[in-house]
């Protein structure tokens, strides 16, 4: 398709195993490249698509989309006004439902095309964190397949234990066994200066803000959810990653989504699953 086209950008959005290789093959074309999450599932593999992309002198964006949800763009520049203090504690939790149809026949559930639930459900609770509040440090984990045992090779259900670089202490618990449809997608922060909690299915809805001297921000209407017919994901906020992309492309100066952030979020996703396998 690459030999025959005379494309600008290739869009990856094939199985997570195969984003390393596909994205480094349009870079090698001399195609820009748009990668969907994760990144890859290998930090060797982000390395080697970002050395491809400098060789060939191309961009490589990689989708974040939920870096657009309103009260995620609201919490972060809270986080760089210092509005919060210092982040002393956290929470992030998401409970998602995964019927055995979305893994049934499909490269879904595979540890070599998946990669696990951290990689293709929660990579996204992932990168906020690390947006949040930076690199993590230490971590402790449990885990176990409760719901899915005969049709995927690694957990459906985990705790984990996250100290970060910064000092901050906290959890995240997730799990795709949430009975018949999602519950909840959240972050929650501990600051010295207030406390916030971004909620709803989808990280898309401020549920708990108390700041000094502030008043709760008016926040514009988000996306609705994709809907993948088996079940909804997350924000549709594709459409705000293809203006990034266009931006970027056109020269102007667009801080998003960084590469290396996406690489970021695969390392500490494998620091994880280091701890759980």
């Amino acid at each position: 398709m690459i030999k025959a086209e005379d494309a600008n950008v290739l869009v990856v959005c094939t199985p997570n195993g195969l984003h390393a290789e596909h994205s480094i093959r349009g870079l090698e074309n001399g195609i820009h490249v748009l990668c969907e999450k994760p990144m890859a599932l290998k930090v060797d593999d982000c390395i080697s698509m970002m050395n491809a992309a400098q060789k060939a002198g191309k961009h490589l964006l990689v989708v974040k989309q939920n870096r657009y949800n309103p009260p995620v763009v609201t919490v972060k520049r809270l986080l760089d006004e210092n509005k919060l203090g210092k982040i002393s504690g956290f929470q992030v939790n998401g409970f998602w439902n995964r019927p055995s149809s979305y893994y049934k026949q499909s490269w879904h559930g595979s540890l070599d095309m998946d990669g696990g639930t951290l990689f293709t459900q929660f990579s996204h609770f992932i990168d906020l964190l690390y947006w949040f509040l930076g690199d993590v440090e230490r971590v402790e984990a449990m885990a176990g397949n409760f719901q899915h045992a005969d049709l995927i090779e690694f957990e459906d259900s985990a705790c984990i234990l996250i100290k970060m670089k910064n000092g901050a202490i906290g959890s995240f618990n997730y799990n795709v066994n949430a009975f018949q449809k999602n519950m909840e997608g959240s972050v929650t922060l501990f600051g010295e200066s207030g406390s916030v909690k971004i909620g709803g299915e989808y990280l898309n809805i401020l549920e708990y803000f108390l700041v000094e001297g502030m008043e709760i921000p008016d926040l514009k209407k988000g996306n609705p959810a994709n809907n993948y017919g088996t079940h909804l994901g997350s924000m549709n906020n594709h459409r705000e990653v293809y203006d990034h992309l266009e931006k970027v492309l056109s020269g102007e100066q667009a801080p998003l989504p960084d590469p290396r952030d996406a690489m970021k979020t695969v390392e500490i996703i494998s620091k994880i699953y280091q701890k759980i396998r």
